[in-house]
């Protein structure tokens, strides 16, 4: 019997690769799984080569025993799909598996092949299923878990309480001496990729983070010590920590650092000359802007209504400019004072666009903006916005990896706000007290520059200073 490590040594040396040290440990542990253990957890860093292996493993097994019957189950489809492509491309090219190719041309499907065997079941060798499939009748005598938890299943209580479901429905399609591997990456504090207790309790696991315990590469030759730092910056402490060092809990535990802020007391000069305006805060020019509105009533004790405007220059800089809460004094109509102090807010600031976040109370409010707009003469543009995903994910991704990079400037005229407090008591697993101002100062951070000609009003209040029409 040929040992996985020389199946997979052998297709690497068609590619001309060497065979890393964490590859070598990942094929010992992925043949002791298929020969003994029947159950397993395979945890490796993003990019680490754990799928391309995963895929010679599933062809090997097949080698072993053509009458298997895998099973690859993936958040969606298309995922799995991938994996079943892969293998196809494996028995295409691998030296050793000239013989496994079917004779009949309608067993080698996009999502599902069968190779040359004995036994002509109904189940093909190979088949991919997304998690919300239909599969009442399948049987499998192994499973593979490919990435099943990602953002879209894992990111609220009750999407993973439906995962770990689903997922247990699988024990009614193994066979009896059949096996399961879960391979994968977490992406919640309470992941399902936890052997320590509840859904893999005492599951054997490969656990294989970026950086060993002595803080040196687990792949130098890919990733040098100085890319992952690269790496960190780019993708921020809370997404480094739980996809590279597979630590979620770790990764649960970072607060936004409040220390890297970097404050600013420019305010902004607009110059129109030429046929052409430029708007620049302190010495630098701005390119861009982007300015979002979070409506509420603006009682004391519901949600604050608050608008906030982030300017950027040429090289990627953000400068939180302003940001007003606005209060609805007693007997007024809540809805068109808001949107005329929104108007004197775009007009202070020379915005050329508002987002604004229609859900609950801002249905209505596009509409009624608009026409403030109008009688105002100011030419900006409404853009209707609908939040999908969890305040707390938004906010960190908006923040992070501005703030780790010093690539955040904040007016010192915010530093009195309710804003500062805000961000140094944000916690990404715990949703305590106001969040408003720091959710509408997510929504510019992550919102597209909006560089848009200006209406032509007669008289506009003001012009294009970002040069595009």
């Amino acid at each position: 019997m040929i040992h996985l490590i020389e199946f997979v040594w052998i297709w690497n040396q068609q590619l001309k690769f060497d065979l890393p040290k964490h590859h070598r440990a990942i094929c010992r542990f992925l043949e002791t799984f298929f020969q003994n253990d029947k159950r397993g957890l395979l945890m490796a860093f993003r990019a680490s080569g754990k799928s391309t292996l995963v895929g010679l493993f599933c062809v090997w097994a097949l080698r072993l025993n053509p009458n298997l019957r895998i099973l690859i189950v993936a958040a969606d489809h298309n995922l799995a799909k991938k994996m079943v492509q892969h293998i196809k491309r494996i028995i295409n090219k691998h030296p050793l598996c000239q013989d496994m190719k079917p004779i009949h041309p309608d067993e080698w499907a996009s999502d599902c092949l069968s190779v040359r065997r004995q036994d002509t079941g109904r189940d093909p060798s190979v088949l991919a299923k997304g998690l919300g499939a239909n599969l009442t009748g399948c049987r499998a005598d192994l499973i593979i878990c490919d990435d099943v938890e990602v953002p879209k299943t894992s990111d609220s209580a009750t999407k993973r309480h439906e995962l770990r479901q689903k997922l247990s429905e699988l024990d009614y399609i193994l066979t009896s001496n059949g096996g399961i591997l879960y391979i994968g990456t977490p992406h919640a504090k309470e992941t399902i990729y936890n052997t320590q207790d509840g859904f893999l309790k005492n599951w054997p696991v490969l656990k294989i983070p970026i950086l060993n315990k002595n803080g040196e590469s687990n792949w130098p030759e890919k990733f040098a010590i100085e890319k992952i730092e690269a790496l960190k910056k780019q993708t921020g402490p809370t997404k480094f920590y739980s996809q590279m060092m597979l630590d979620p809990i770790k990764s649960a535990t970072n607060r936004l650092d409040t220390s890297r802020l970097v404050f600013y007391d420019d305010e902004i000069s607009y110059h129109e000359a030429n046929e052409a305006s430029t708007l620049k805060i302190g010495n630098n020019q701005m390119v861009s802007v982007s300015c979002w509105w979070d409506p509420a009533f603006g009682s004391a004790k519901g949600d604050r209504s608050v608008i906030a405007c982030v300017f950027s220059d040429a090289n990627g800089h953000y400068y939180l400019h302003r940001i007003a809460y606005l209060k609805v004094p007693p007997h007024m109509e809540a809805a068109g004072y808001q949107c005329r102090e929104v108007v004197a807010f775009i007009q202070e600031n020379h915005l050329p666009a508002i987002h604004l976040e229609s859900n609950g109370i801002g249905k209505f409010l596009p509409a009624l903006l608009r026409q403030e707009l109008n009688k105002a003469h100011v030419a900006c543009a409404v853009i209707e916005e609908i939040s999908r995903t969890h305040k707390q994910d938004r906010i960190l991704a908006a923040f992070e990896v501005p703030l780790m990079n010093g690539a955040l400037s904040v007016h010192t005229s915010i530093k009195n706000t309710p804003f500062m407090d805000e961000l140094q008591d944000f916690h990404p697993f715990i949703a305590k007290g106001h969040d408003d101002a720091l959710d509408a100062v997510a929504g510019c951070l992550l919102s597209e520059p909006v560089r848009l000609k200006y209406k032509t009003f007669i008289n506009p209040v003001h012009q294009n200073w970002q040069g595009y029409f």
